[in-house]
C-alpha cells in the first residue's frame, strides 16, 4: 500500500473511527437505560470515572437518594466502567464527574446522541432491547473492507 493512499483515507478513517465509538456508546447507554427500566431504578445518582489520586480504581454510580446496594445489585464493576466512559466520550471530557436522574438516562443522554448519529447519516437498526447476544446477530465484515457487510450476501 501507498502512502499516498493512506494520507487520502487518513480523515475518513478518522470520522468512521468516532462514529464507531459513538455508536459503542450508544449501545452502552441503552442497555444501562433498559437495565434501569427493568429494575424500575430511580433517583439521583452521581457517576465518576476512576481516579487513582482519589483511591477510586473503579468507575462509581452512587445513590444521592435511595438505596446504595440496589444500584449495587443491577450494575457491576465492568457495567460501571463501560457507562462512564461511554458518558465521558460523548460529554468529550476525562475525570467524569456527572449527577443526574436515572430515569432521565434517554433525555441527558441517549436523545442528544441519538441525534448526533443522524445527523451523521447513521440509521439506528437495533432491536428495542439490546442483549449481550446482541454479538451473535452482528453482521460478519469483511475481512479486507470492514465497512461491507457479508451477510447481505448470504443465501
Amino acid at each position: 500500500m501507498k502512502i499516498s493512499k493512506l494520507i487520502a483515507t487518513h480523515d475518513f478513517i478518522i470520522e468512521q473511527a468516532r462514529l464507531a465509538n459513538l455508536a459503542q456508546a450508544y449501545v452502552t447507554l441503552r442497555r444501562c437505560k433498559e437495565r434501569v427500566q427493568r429494575a424500575r431504578l430511580f433517583g439521583l445518582v452521581n457517576l465518576r470515572q476512576p481516579n487513582t489520586d482519589e483511591g477510586r480504581a473503579w468507575a462509581s454510580l452512587t445513590a444521592l437518594e435511595g438505596n446504595q446496594s440496589v444500584i449495587e445489585e443491577h450494575f457491576g464493576e465492568e457495567d460501571l466502567m463501560e457507562f462512564a466512559d461511554a458518558v465521558a466520550y460523548i460529554r468529550g471530557i476525562s475525570g467524569l464527574n456527572v449527577t443526574f436522574k436515572l430515569e432521565t438516562i434517554s433525555a441527558e443522554f441517549l436523545v442528544p446522541l441519538e441525534a448526533d448519529l443522524k445527523q451523521a447519516g447513521v440509521v439506528l437498526d437495533l432491536e428495542t432491547e439490546i442483549s449481550a447476544s446482541m454479538a451473535d446477530d452482528s453482521p460478519r465484515l469483511h475481512p479486507a473492507d470492514p465497512f461491507k457487510d457479508e451477510s447481505q450476501d448470504l443465501p
